[in-house]
């Protein structure tokens, strides 16, 4: 199969302009040109932490194995309860969980059961103990009304019948997914590879920690938020380092990337300035397309695929500013990499929250401010926004808990009106 060329992805497209490129349709055609990865391996469940499924996982069993008890008391025959008086039964042993009574419950007759413990030969409803009443070792009375038929009996293969899949291809694997495995006796499961991300900053002003900060230089903070992001979302990663406005090493850098990652994240270089060898360089070297989005932070942005010696790799030329470089990732590079991963790739979850205060905006692009999210006096949820929010405010990300997105169409927010907002939590 050919892949379509970006040129063959925009034509789609009644209305592109990269000139003004609303941030829906951005996210559409980068979804439309990534390929995932198809490389697998098989690892051992504890190893498969974090980790996208290969294929799906099919239960070899039945879970639970058996019928069995959800509650500590006594198992009996449906057809003995009286809805109208108390029943006294007479109790003949008692059945606990892997070690099962083994013997027939006649007409009148119980087994004191616990949690988990096979059910009976002709027991189908378990009374709590705490319901019955004058219980002893040989009989026990259940009054009327308190269990009805079928009650606390749990059945064979009601949370997973052997056969069925058990997690799904693209799952993320999770703790309570190593949990799952486990009590099906799966020992290795298929996943995809590691992603491999390589990434470097762009700019004669930026100097690395531990350098001496000249005039006018910054150290270069954004290599280690792409760090943190990328180590989050579980990318084998590749830091390249600070790479000088000059056209020698920035292609050295770029072929370097393309061939030893499946893709390469940049941060600076995609605007307009006269020193920005970086878009030119990205041109030569493959099929890369340059965008002014509809949003703040984050206007500028490159985006398509580079090849250098016979490989390639998808590359992502962020903006420079800190915070234009942490937003562009969560709301491009982010989906785009899990679709890489082969990785189900749901959309991230906005809540809506009360705004403490107005918040200026003209519809006609999509903007993401920094919040502090809380519990007002009222019990529901608020925010705030940070203060000023500049793109290279970097403390701001810092200091916020979430971010309030304003979409596109939208326009001023008034104090007391409800807002999107995007939790930091398990995301960052």
């Amino acid at each position: 199969m050919t892949h379509p060329s970006l040129s063959d992805v925009v034509s789609c497209l009644s209305d592109y302009d990269p000139n003004a490129l609303p941030v829906a349709q951005a996210r559409q055609i980068i979804r439309e040109f990534i390929t995932p990865v198809n490389a697998v391996e098989k690892v051992a469940i504890r190893s498969a932490l974090e980790r996208v499924l290969a294929a799906d996982v099919i239960s070899p069993i039945d879970v639970p194995s058996h019928d069995n008890s959800a509650m500590d008391g006594y198992a009996l025959r449906s057809t003995d309860l009286d809805p109208q008086a108390a029943v006294a039964l007479r109790v003949l042993g008692t059945a606990y969980a892997g070690r099962a009574y083994d013997g027939p419950v006649g007409s009148g007759e119980c087994v004191r059961i616990m949690t988990g413990a096979v059910m009976p030969d002709g027991c189908d409803t378990v009374v709590p103990q705490e319901f019955t009443v004058d219980g002893s070792d040989t009989s026990v009375s259940v009054p009327a009304g308190v269990v009805r038929a079928g009650d606390n009996r749990r059945f064979r293969g009601e949370d997973l019948a052997a056969g069925k899949p058990a997690l799904s291809k693209g799952k993320i694997v999770r703790p309570a997914d190593l949990g799952l495995l486990a009590s099906l006796g799966i020992a290795e499961v298929p996943v995809q590879r590691r992603l491999r991300v390589a990434f470097f900053s762009t700019g004669d002003e930026l100097r690395s920690v531990g350098e001496t900060l000249d005039q006018g230089c910054v150290y270069d903070s954004n290599r280690y938020t792409l760090y943190g992001m990328l180590t989050r979302l579980g990318c084998d990663i590749i830091d390249m380092g600070v790479i000088k406005d000059d056209p020698a090493s920035l292609e050295a850098a770029f072929r370097s990337a393309c061939e030893n990652a499946d893709a390469v994240i940049t941060s600076g270089g995609v605007s307009v300035g006269a020193a920005d060898y970086t878009k030119q360089m990205m041109a030569e070297l493959g099929d890369v397309t340059f965008w002014k989005i509809g949003m703040r932070p984050g206007r500028p942005m490159a985006f398509g695929k580079i090849a250098s010696n016979g490989k390639s790799a998808y590359l992502f030329g962020l903006p420079g500013n800190p915070v234009a470089v942490m937003v562009t990732f969560y709301f491009f590079a982010r989906d785009a990499l899990l679709h890489m991963m082969g990785a189900q790739v749901p959309p991230l979850p906005l809540s809506r929250v009360i705004s403490q205060s107005a918040i200026r905006k003209k519809p006609g692009r999509t903007e993401y401010q920094r919040g502090i999210l809380s519990i007002g006096e009222d019990g529901r949820q608020q925010v705030r926004i940070t203060g000023s929010q500049g793109s290279g405010i970097l403390r701001s990300m810092s200091d916020a808990n979430c971010m309030v997105v304003l979409h596109h169409e939208q326009g001023s927010v008034s104090a007391g009106d409800a807002v999107d907002v995007l939790l930091f939590e398990g995301l960052i």
